[in-house]
């Protein structure tokens, strides 16, 4: 039943949940109701219009039912293109206002030794605590609509379009996206905040890729497949080495156009191709995860393509995000423009065990 899932007049949404598992002539109904209510409250303004110069409640009541079809219709939207779902874990502790995180690290010592039944050197364990934090920084992207716009609007009888919306929204899946993976803003060529990101940490251990390729070069291009399995596979080898055999590897992530060349190129004497053999040629290979990351194309030293093995798990590496993008309440700003902010609290990536993952570069 839509009562379920959106109000019964109005067609507004008052359970998400109830309204992605209904059918699809009941979403068809709460559209419908939704369309009528909004044409009902863009009509009681059309005679009106003029009274926006004049009084901004009368602008900002046509405004406040528009922006729930708004809001609602926005985050309903998904941008895989700038998602960051599987690859790293993402910290939401805290909140908008929160200006960052304490943690605690604790290792323990001590080892076991031979002793005599009357000696007085009982070896002792014991932990060791390690304090770090982490700050939080406010950032934002809004859209703001014209008294024109909504004169028009009013008018006709028409809803507002969720466009703004949506174009904030996503140039907020953008920033984080870009935070996360280089620790800096879209477009900008260093960090503001002096952080780095899943591709670029300075604490993790790189290195090149072994140069036996044709004319001794790092390329794979100029690889064999087998060559290029080796390589994957010396990646995932060094988390498991660096770590004492503590972490290992269980996501290997290269730039989209190297995981499409071994996704589709074959084993020079098998069937299969190179990412077919490498999970398949070693017990716990099938359990690797392949990701493309585009950020990783040219993140290497000399700007070559870079590919990174790590655990990926929150004690290893998480972005924090302890205020996800919201959109504030709309007030009118001047004469003729209302304004709807958007903000979000973002703490940047934080790899707090940078040996639980390598870079291999020159690929």
């Amino acid at each position: 039943m839509i009562i379920n899932f959106a109000d019964a007049t109005g067609g507004l949404f008052t359970d998400a949940a109830s309204f992605l598992a209904a059918s699809d002539s009941q979403r068809e109904l709460a559209f419908q109701r939704w369309a009528a209510y909004d044409a009902a409250i863009a009509a009681t303004f059309g005679d009106k219009a003029n009274e926006f110069f004049v009084d901004d409640q009368v602008g900002r009541a046509f405004l406040t039912p528009q922006l729930f079809r708004i809001e609602t219709q926005v985050y309903m939207r998904r941008y895989p293109n700038a998602d960051l779902t599987g690859l790293l874990p993402i910290n939401t502790d805290g909140d908008m206002w929160d200006v960052g995180t304490v943690f605690y690290s604790m290792d323990e010592v001590g080892k076991a030794e031979f002793l005599s039944g009357k000696g007085f050197d009982m070896p002792y364990a014991s932990t060791l605590m390690d304090q770090k934090s982490r700050g939080y920084y406010l950032a934002g992207i809004g859209y703001e609509w014209s008294t024109q716009e909504l004169q028009r609007a009013a008018k006709l009888g028409r809803s507002l379009s969720a466009d703004k919306a949506a174009a904030a929204h996503k140039a907020a899946q953008f920033f984080k996206r870009s935070v996360a993976m280089t620790g800096r803003a879209p477009g900008t060529a260093a960090s503001e905040k002096g952080w780095t990101g899943l591709v670029n940490d300075a604490n993790i251990p790189a290195a090149n890729v072994t140069a036996d390729g044709a004319g001794s070069t790092t390329a794979w291009a100029n690889k064999t497949p087998d060559q290029i399995s080796r390589d994957i596979w010396a990646a995932v080898n060094a988390v498991e080495s660096q770590t004492g055999e503590t972490h290992t590897a269980t996501t290997v992530a290269l730039p989209t156009a190297k995981l499409r060349y071994i996704e589709q190129t074959r084993m020079s004497d098998t069937g299969s191709t190179i990412l077919a053999y490498i999970r398949g040629n070693r017990d716990g290979g099938e359990n690797i995860e392949f990701r493309a990351i585009r950020e990783l194309a040219g993140a290497g030293a000399s700007s070559t393509d870079r590919m990174m093995a790590y655990d990926n798990s929150q004690e290893v590496v998480q972005f924090h995000l302890p205020g996800d993008h919201e959109f504030l309440p709309a007030f009118q700003k001047s004469s003729m423009t209302y304004e709807i902010g958007g903000i979000m609290n973002v703490g940047g990536t934080e790899v707090r065990l940078p040996k639980a993952a390598t870079y291999r570069d020159g690929i």
